[in-house]
């Protein structure tokens, strides 16, 4: 449990340590500055994820970056194994990319106003209008270059099976006619999820080869949901790492 806390610790100092930046690209968004708050927000946000890792003490392993559209947003389609992911993608992508959060997350300082500058898109549960509103606006934000992530499972498997992907989380997507990248994550539920504390762990993500959703019918829609789970839960059958 000291160890959880001197870890928690080391990650809040650095996020305050960073505060200055915090404030920089708030005034930059205020000013319509948007180019100077990405810039900002984008080499802040990879170091913290970085970091999250480092004060974990936990390797991270990456393949198939190469994979990745260099120029274009895409749609991120991950398995959730725990509270790491996130960071994970953050840090060891190398684009750029925003996500859709539940509204509750909204009311934590410091960490809302990141969320925000990322253009993270805040959902309402409990509200289905407000809640494809989100779904609506986060497939704009697409199509403005910021990439989006979703984890079709729609909880933490924390280390036991998958659970079935949701074939309504797709629906980002194909709104937002971009290409989805699948990706595989391995082991993220080690740091926490498995002993309720933080600890040291191997960490592995795979990055497949994207897939076009632009032009497809709604029968050829259907069929994505399936072979996405089949691509990124295929290789957590293999030896863990």
């Amino acid at each position: 449990m000291i160890k959880t806390l001197i870890c928690l610790i080391r990650i809040i100092f650095f996020m305050l340590s960073q505060n200055k930046w915090r404030v920089l690209a708030l005034k930059a968004q205020k000013n319509g500055d948007i180019k100077e708050r990405d810039r900002i927000v984008n080499s802040i946000v990879p170091k913290w994820a970085q970091f999250v890792f480092k004060a974990c003490k936990s390797d991270v392993l990456v393949e198939g970056l190469e994979k990745l559209p260099k120029e274009k947003a895409v749609v991120f389609v991950a398995n959730h194994q725990g509270m790491m992911d996130i960071p994970l993608l953050y840090g060891y992508t190398g684009k750029p990319m925003a996500f859709v959060a539940k509204a509750e997350l909204a009311k934590i300082p410091l960490l809302s106003d990141w969320m925000r500058l990322l253009e993270c898109t805040f959902i309402e549960r409990k509200s289905p209008r407000k809640s494809m509103q989100a779904i609506h606006d986060a497939a704009a934000n697409v199509s403005k270059g910021y990439s989006q992530v979703i984890f079709p499972e729609g909880t933490r498997s924390k280390g036991g099976p998958h659970n079935e992907f949701k074939a309504g989380s797709f629906k980002l997507a194909f709104m937002s006619k971009s290409p989805i990248v699948p990706v595989t994550i391995d082991g993220t539920w080690k740091i926490y999820e498995d002993k309720k504390k933080l600890v040291p762990a191997k960490v592995k993500m795979i990055i497949h080869d994207p897939i076009e959703t632009e032009g497809l019918s709604r029968e050829k829609q259907a069929e994505i949901p399936p072979l996405v789970e089949k691509i990124v839960c295929e290789p957590l059958k293999e030896q863990p790492i």
